[in-house]
């Protein structure tokens, strides 16, 4: 309108949030040689104020040291999204560097493919807190139809990726499993072959651990400073003692593991039946 004041230039740090859905396009303020700031903001009545003009760089411009750093405050999504851009950043997203740790808060996590596995890994958690977990504890004979069905999908996930972290990943120090209540005595006694840098060890309600898996640790786990087998089930106070008299300088953990009442292989294939019957009257 005619008389009124042209609205006032935006402050850079607008101009930035205005742009930033632009993921491949880098902002900067260095000057470059030879280059004076420019003034803005001159408007009648309104402080001038003097910046650097705005320049751009694409993302792939950077040097590989800063686009691992750039990575490492990205979620594994996040990674494998931008490293789907181009074969630069796949290449970065596939830098072993980048992938010291991993960490999965479901089983189907398992099954995607936004990480990496290579001998750079060092920590691996897997926690899986969900009310599934308390289907995959139930012993298998006691389990109905639908629960088999549910544990059908992800019974061999955990063991299948184990495999794969024993043939790629032999520099573990830590894993943790927290309710894999399918992951078997078999697969953590090869985990512990193949991996003797392994320091610690944590098994949190994984029902199928028995006393197998602490005689593994005994045998192979040279280098285990600490064994965590809390709410493990299927865990003998007489399993655990051997252990302590084996490995005297081990840190061993087992909550509640040796007064759990442990798994019983049906007396036969009537056996449920059977029981029910001799609660009804004749």
């Amino acid at each position: 309108m005619p008389g009124s004041c042209p609205p006032s230039p935006e402050p850079q740090h607008q101009l930035l949030a205005k742009n930033k859905h632009h993921s491949s396009t880098i902002y900067v303020h260095q000057p470059r040689a030879g280059e004076e700031r420019q003034e803005v903001g001159q408007v009648p009545g309104l402080q001038s104020h003097s910046v650097w003009p705005l320049h751009t760089m694409h993302i792939t411009h950077l040097n590989r040291e800063c686009l691992l750093h750039l990575f490492s405050f990205l979620d594994k999504d996040s990674r494998k999204n931008l490293a789907r851009t181009c074969l630069q950043l796949q290449d970065v997203f596939q830098d072993p560097a980048l992938w010291p740790l991993l960490h999965f808060r479901s089983l189907i996590e398992l099954k995607k493919d936004n990480f990496f596995l290579s001998p750079a890994l060092r920590s691996l958690s897997i926690c899986w807190y969900s009310s599934r977990v308390q289907v995959c504890s139930i012993e298998d004979w006691l389990k109905s139809a639908f629960q088999r069905s549910i544990c059908s999908r992800h019974e061999s996930l955990v063991n299948d990726f184990l495999l794969q972290v024993c043939d790629r990943c032999p520099n573990l120090a830590t894993v943790t499993l927290s309710g894999c209540g399918h992951v078997t005595d078999d697969c953590l006694a090869r985990l512990l072959c193949c991996c003797p840098r392994l320091r610690a060890l944590r098994l949190e309600n994984c029902a199928r651990v028995t006393n197998r898996t602490l005689a593994a640790v005994a045998a192979h786990g040279l280098a285990l400073q600490t064994l965590h087998v809390d709410f493990c089930r299927n865990v003998s106070a007489a399993g655990l003692c051997r252990l302590r008299a084996a490995c005297p300088r081990l840190a061993l953990h087992a909550e509640h593991s040796a007064t759990m009442i442990p798994d019983q292989p049906p007396r036969g294939p009537s056996a449920p039946g059977t029981a029910l019957r001799k609660l009804l009257p004749l």
